[in-house]
Formats: C-alpha cells, structure tokens, sequence
C-alpha cells in the first residue's frame, strides 16, 4: 500500500482503462518511471494483477459508465492522497460495423464510455482541481476522428466528440488554471484489436453488408498491424509532454498520425477515394 506521506511532493495522477496490455497500463508505468504516484483503475482489479503488490501503484476498480463507481472511486482518492494533479480519461471500447446495420444500443454503449464516461470523470475531480487553482486534464482522442473512414463509424464518431469537448473544456477550465490536453494516438500496439473483435462477434448478421464481411471484421485489426507503435514508446513521449510546466493543447504520436493528419487536410474527394479502398468498401 502506497503511503501518502511519502508523495506529498509527487504528482498524483488518475487514469482510467488500465487493464494489461492497454495504452492506460503503459501509461500507468510511464507515469510512475516518471516519479509520479499513479491511481490505476479498471472496471476489475484482475487485470492489474501485475501492479497489485508494486507500491508506486494505487489501484482502484472504476467503472467510468456508473456514478456510483466513480464517486466511490474518487473518494477513496481524495482520503487517500487528498487531490488528484493529473486525470487521463484514456477508457475507451471500439465499436466496429457499418452505421446502417449496428444496433443502436452498441452505438450508445459505446459514447456512454467513450464520451459521457470521460464527462463523468472530468465533473467528478475538476471540483477539487479549481478548489486549489490547478491540474491537468488528459482526454485520449484517435487519429481516426481526424478522417472517419467506414466500418467504425460509432467509434470514430464518438472520438470527434472527445476531441470538440477537449477543445471546450480547455477555454471554459483555464479560468481555474486547469490545462486540458487531446492526446491523440496514432497506431498503437494494445489489446484494443482482440476487445473489438470480441464485440463485434456479438454483432448480428449483416444483412445489406454481408459482401463486405471480411473488410469489417479486418477493420478491427487495423491499427494493431506489424507497424504499429509499441505502448511502451507511446507512453514514454506522451508522458514526457503531460509532464511539462506548460503542457501541449494537442499531443499525437504514433503510426499513422502524421498520414491522418495531412489526411484531413485533404479535399473530401481525394480522401474518401484513399479511404475506400485502404477498406475495401
């Protein structure tokens, strides 16, 4: 068990999704490389187990889609360390399926995490951040929202609205001295190919769909091919620019980041013509 009293001086930084073999894990050792006191959380501490007995970690079960959870959660925080320096809103779920066919119910499982659980969050420790003048709030985009390509629609979606919020949040929190920072990974080596495919085999049959079967199920992979970032790599630079006196309003990095961007600056008929047939639709 961590002793407060030895991180009076440190910064205490929360971060959501902390599950192994996660950006939120390796964010979580970078952090604490970094001589941070780190709150590690996950809907289950079983998928922490690694971090249980390493006292550099203080971990918590959270579950960004329930109040009561991150109440719970916070609190517990707060009487333990007494404030929270930096939140990295990093839990997120992959929705992958053509708009047309995904059920609806998917697509709101997925914004009731991606974008409302971020919310959640960020209502529940800006309070004590304005009370002392300061903090930092980490919301975690996807290059993908920069050029929404198909078969992931719901998930993309649900990032541009993390990346316009992050865009409000900073203006409406620097009245507090709070910096808000959109960091935006590219490709990143994580286990957020194997959760999609899991959902997505809870998908129904694809009716209008059903020829493209193999382009949306590839889809889920995409960004975990050979060229993709390590997690390690990722969150080493990414805490570097967290960390500094005046942090960066956008952070991106990783494989695919400097192609997206050029991307969404391409006119829209080049760029659907790219997107197409890079999936196959």
């Amino acid at each position: 068990m961590m002793d407060p009293r030895e991180d009076i001086n440190k910064p205490i930084v929360l971060i959501t999704g902390c599950s192994e073999g996660g950006i939120g894990h390796a964010l979580a050792r970078a952090f604490a490389a970094n001589k941070c006191a780190v709150v590690a959380t996950s809907r289950s501490r079983s998928t922490m187990a690694d971090l249980e007995h390493d006292t550099r970690f203080f971990l918590q079960e959270l579950d960004v889609k329930s109040d009561d959870s991150v109440r719970r959660a916070l609190d517990a925080v707060i009487a333990h360390f007494g404030r929270v320096d930096v939140l990295v809103n990093n839990a997120g779920v992959q929705c992958v399926g053509p708009l047309p066919e995904v059920p609806l119910s998917a697509i709101q499982s997925t914004y009731e995490t991606n974008v409302f659980g971020a919310l959640r969050m960020i209502q529940a420790v800006v309070p004590h951040m304005a009370k002392r003048k300061q903090g930092k709030i980490v919301n975690v985009g996807s290059v993908t929202a920069m050029a929404s390509g198909p078969w992931s629609g719901a998930y993309t979606s649900s990032k541009a609205a993390l990346h316009s919020l992050t865009d409000t949040l900073r203006l409406e929190l620097s009245h507090f001295g709070i910096d808000v920072v959109n960091v935006v990974p590219g490709a990143i080596k994580s286990n957020i190919g194997n959760s999609a495919i899991a959902s997505y085999d809870h998908m129904p049959e694809w009716d209008l769909f059903k020829p493209f079967e193999a382009a949306i199920r590839d889809r889920a992979y995409f960004s975990q091919k050979t060229k993709s970032t390590p997690n390690d790599e990722f969150a080493k630079h990414t805490v570097a620019a967290i960390l500094k006196k005046k942090p960066p309003a956008w952070f991106s990095y990783g494989h695919y980041s400097t192609a997206m961007a050029i991307m969404y600056h391409l006119p829209l008929c080049v760029r659907d013509f790219i997107l197409k047939k890079a999936m196959k639709c």
